[in-house]
C-alpha cells in the first residue's frame, strides 16, 4: 500500500505542480531530526512525501482529521501522528520520541495550522521545547508558493502550480537553562520561525516580518 500511495502521491503532484527544491545538501544523511516548515495551504503536507525519498518520516497532523475516515486510514499508511493542537498530549510527545530514537524524522509546521491569510503566524512552542529538550538537529525549510487561492486558481485554469521547497543549513537549539525557561522557549520557537521566515519572500513573513532576529539572519545573506 505504500508503494502505491508514494507512486499515487508522485504522479499526481506531478500532473497539478511544478516542485522546485533547493538544498537537499542541508539535510542530515541519517534520520532522527526535526523538520520544521512554514504552512501555507493544504499541499504542504504531501509535499513531504514528495520531496523526500524515504518513508522514515511522520508528519503531526491536528486532531480534528482524525475524525475523518479517509484521513484516518492515509494516516495509518503515511505514518501520521494526529496530535491536540491546544493541550497538552503526552501519548503524542511519547510516540514522537520513540520514533525520533528510532532514527524517523519529524515533519512538523511550528504555526500548527495553515496561513488564512498567507502570511506566517507566531509559531507555538511545542516543537521548540523537544527539539532542546532530546537535543534533536533542525532543518528549516520554506515552503513557497502552495496557498491554497493559487492552487485553486491555477486548477481552474488547467495550469501547474510552481512551488519551492528551499533547506536551510542544519542547527541545533542550547539545552534549556535552569532559569528564566519561559523566555528562553520564546527565543528558541522564534529561532525556528526566523530561520524559516529568511528564506520566504516578503508578502509571507508575516508576525515574524519585522523581527529583530530575523533582520539579523536577512543581514547576514551574501
Amino acid at each position: 500500500m505504500k508503494k502505491f500511495l508514494r507512486w499515487l502521491i508522485h504522479a499526481v503532484l506531478k500532473l497539478l505542480t511544478k516542485v522546485e527544491a533547493i538544498g537537499y545538501e542541508n539535510l542530515p544523511e541519517k534520520g532522527g531530526f526535526v523538520i520544521a516548515v512554514n504552512h501555507l495551504g493544504f499541499l504542504d503536507a504531501p509535499m513531504a512525501y514528495y520531496a523526500l525519498d524515504t518513508w522514515n518520516l511522520f508528519v503531526l497532523v491536528g486532531e480534528k482529521w482524525e475524525e475523518n475516515p479517509l484521513l484516518r486510514w492515509l494516516g495509518k499508511h503515511l505514518n501520521f501522528i494526529f496530535v491536540d493542537r491546544f493541550n497538552p498530549d503526552l501519548r503524542a510527545i511519547r510516540e514522537m520520541i520513540k520514533r525520533m530514537e528510532e532514527g524517523q524524522t519529524l515533519v512538523i509546521a511550528p504555526e500548527g495550522t495553515r496561513a488564512r491569510d498567507e502570511k506566517m503566524a507566531q509559531g507555538k512552542p511545542g516543537a521548540a521545547y523537544l527539539a532542546s529538550k532530546m537535543q534533536w538537529p533542525i532543518v528549516p525549510v520554506a515552503i513557497i508558493g502552495t496557498e491554497d487561492r493559487i492552487f485553486k486558481g491555477n486548477l481552474k485554469r488547467f495550469k501547474r502550480t510552481h512551488i519551492k521547497l528551499i533547506a536551510g543549513k542544519t542547527f541545533t537549539l542550547p539545552p534549556f537553562p535552569k532559569k528564566n525557561r519561559e523566555e528562553k522557549l520564546q527565543e528558541y520557537t522564534d529561532e525556528i520561525m526566523c530561520r524559516i521566515a529568511a528564506m520566504l519572500p516578503e508578502k509571507n513573513r508575516g508576525y515574524y516580518a519585522g523581527h529583530p532576529r530575523l533582520m539579523e539572519l536577512l543581514a547576514e545573506k551574501p
